[in-house]
């Protein structure tokens, strides 16, 4: 699937490479830090890698900070988070490691959240819609809800940026992401770290 490039992406091509390189230098002592805390607590690896969609549903690694423990079989990820990656999540810091997806185009600082590549097969025609453009650390479902919404208000929410982006709207969404850092909000679905797993959507 090809989607249509948007008018402002050289623009903010341009803007997340800047703005990506100076903050992974800023932000160098925090990634250290973190680093050497996820060490202590449960040594190697400190990233976890997990092959996500992007563009066009073409497959590449994410980063994050580790936040959980190995687990046995059938463990759910709840139990294995650990209590300084629950920290991590809380803040938000376990997407640092994303500003270098960030910095080799992989991702972009706003548009969909990558998800699951074995998701893309499961997506209705207008979902996958969501996979027309770069997928972002933030984004305008992330701002709007996070996982407290369901996967479906979420993908709604995905088609709305893909069909309405532009570097305005991406700076409000940016903004709104650091109060939700702030707030704490919709961190977490019930029951789970983070969502369950999308198995579809039920149509009619």
């Amino acid at each position: 699937m090809r989607g249509k490039r948007p008018p402002h992406e050289a623009a903010r091509r341009a803007i997340d490479m800047v703005a990506a390189a100076a903050l992974l230098v800023v932000l160098l002592p925090v990634l250290l830090l973190v680093a050497g805390c996820i060490w202590r607590e449960m040594g190697r690896p400190l990233l976890f890698k997990h092959t996500r969609a992007g563009r066009n549903g073409h497959p590449f690694d994410l980063m994050k900070f580790r936040t959980m423990r190995e687990g046995s079989p059938g463990e759910s990820d709840e139990l294995r988070l650990t209590p300084l990656g629950r920290v991590l999540r809380r803040l938000s810091v376990d997407e640092l490691p994303q500003l270098w997806n960030v910095l080799r185009a992989d991702m972009s600082f706003v548009g969909p959240r990558p998800l699951p590549v074995r998701y893309v097969e499961r997506y209705t025609v207008g979902q996958a819609r969501r996979l027309e453009t770069l997928p972002g650390i933030t984004g305008l479902a992330q701002v709007c809800g996070r996982n407290a919404l369901t996967w479906e208000e979420k993908f709604e929410l995905d088609v709305w940026y893909v069909e309405h982006q532009n570097l305005r709207l991406d700076a409000w969404i940016l903004w709104r992401t650091l109060v939700t850092v702030v707030r704490r909000d919709g961190v977490s679905a019930h029951g789970h770290a983070t969502m369950p797993e999308f198995f579809g959507s039920a149509t009619t």
